[in-house]
């Protein structure tokens, strides 16, 4: 825990790109009603890219800009690297702990709880784009990013799926729906499935090219060579160019987030590179700061109000109560009493998660005004 640094200190834009990712995080993870939802705040359900198909490749994206701007300095300290390498290591372990215990909560069932997950899968991408960030040569990185880009196309429909025969990519039928069910069984996979996880192993290392997508745009922002303007439309054109590539690829590997595909690798994180070159054009050069406030209290406790609001959902779901006669959780009785009355059934379902989403930033709006920052 620390005080909050000076803003002028920081990537203001940056901050902002991160609260209103986590927060988007937080609303779509927590509707009133799973069957009642506008079509904005659901995920495809396989190919696709919908609004909140974005959120996640926005937030890897964002943590390889941060992985740039905490690390750049320190690339020519090498007889400190290996303190640097043990501090990342820590910092995942954790994120990865955290993350397994978002689903192991109440009960502990280690025989029955989801292993991958989403701080599972940001624990991974951080430990090894920041490991490449200071051992690889920064030259290196860009092929590194497009070596793994096509070596997942090419296992995803080249590689024949055991039990099954020839590639694909269907859902239960996938290189990486057999992984998952190989190493981690039905018991520790996404419970809406048992066959196949969105988080899933194979997944993962495209997943890391998101975070070197981040990378070298952060690099972008802190070469001392280019001005702000430049900054702002080299980051427009590599964005603009990687979404055209990955609309292209999209023809014969469609972009798909449950498995991560490169297209939608690249669709998404052009998609990123342009927002926040729009926010840095808006925040940082033109100094149009004054809405940017809610969004700095989200993003500088980003990983905290994640991982807490995720268990208070859960227990929400778990903990019961009687409700004219019939058991409910706790949510289903708020939900129930207060909004699904009121409201129409998507209406309410997106009031409940808008509440939820305010009912944080109150509580993060108290730790900034004390200066609370919560580092993971």
């Amino acid at each position: 825990m620390q005080a909050i640094q000076s803003e002028k200190k920081r990537l203001l834009s940056l901050d902002v790109f991160r609260g209103i990712t986590v927060a988007a995080m937080i609303l779509v993870n927590n509707p009133g009603d799973w069957s009642h939802i506008y079509a904005p705040l659901e995920h495809s359900d396989w190919n696709g890219c919908t609004p909140t198909d974005l959120i996640f490749p926005f937030f890897l994206f964002i943590v390889g800009v941060s992985i740039v701007y905490a690390l750049d300095n320190k690339l020519s300290d090498l007889k400190n690297h290996n303190t640097f390498i043990l501090s990342i290591s820590k910092r995942a372990a954790i994120l990865f702990g955290l993350g397994l215990l978002m689903f192991l909560q109440p009960y502990f069932d280690f025989a029955h709880f989801r292993i991958p997950g989403v701080l599972q899968r940001i624990a991974i991408v951080y430990f090894v784009c920041a490991l490449l960030f200071l051992k690889v040569k920064q030259e290196k990185l860009f092929t590194i990013f497009i070596i793994i880009l096509i070596a997942y196309w090419l296992m995803m429909i080249l590689i024949p799926v055991p039990d099954f025969g020839e590639a694909n990519l269907g859902k239960e039928t996938n290189l990486g729906a057999w992984l998952d069910r190989f190493l981690l069984t039905e018991n520790h996979l996404w419970i809406n499935s048992k066959t196949w996880d969105p988080e899933g192993i194979l997944g993962t290392l495209p997943s890391i090219a998101s975070g070197l997508f981040g990378i070298l745009m952060g690099k972008i922002f802190k070469s001392k060579q280019k001005t702000e303007e430049n900054k702002v439309v080299w980051l427009f054109v590599y964005g603009f160019i990687a979404f055209l590539f990955g609309l292209a690829w999209d023809l014969f590997f469609p972009i798909n987030k449950s498995l991560w595909t490169s297209s939608y690798v690249l669709y998404a994180g052009g998609l990123a590179s342009i927002s926040l070159a729009l926010l840095y054009w808006i925040i940082d050069v033109k100094g149009f700061s004054r809405f940017t406030k809610p969004f700095v209290i989200y993003g500088v406790n980003a990983i905290t109000v994640y991982f807490v609001s995720g268990v208070v959902a859960r227990s929400m779901n778990i903990l019961k109560v009687n409700l004219d006669g019939q058991v409910v959780s706790w949510k289903d009785y708020l939900y129930l009493q207060f909004y699904a009355p009121n409201f129409s059934p998507e209406n309410a379902s997106v009031a409940w998660a808008i509440s939820f989403v305010l009912i944080w930033f109150l509580i993060l709006w108290v730790m900034y005004k004390k200066g609370i920052v919560i580092k993971v």
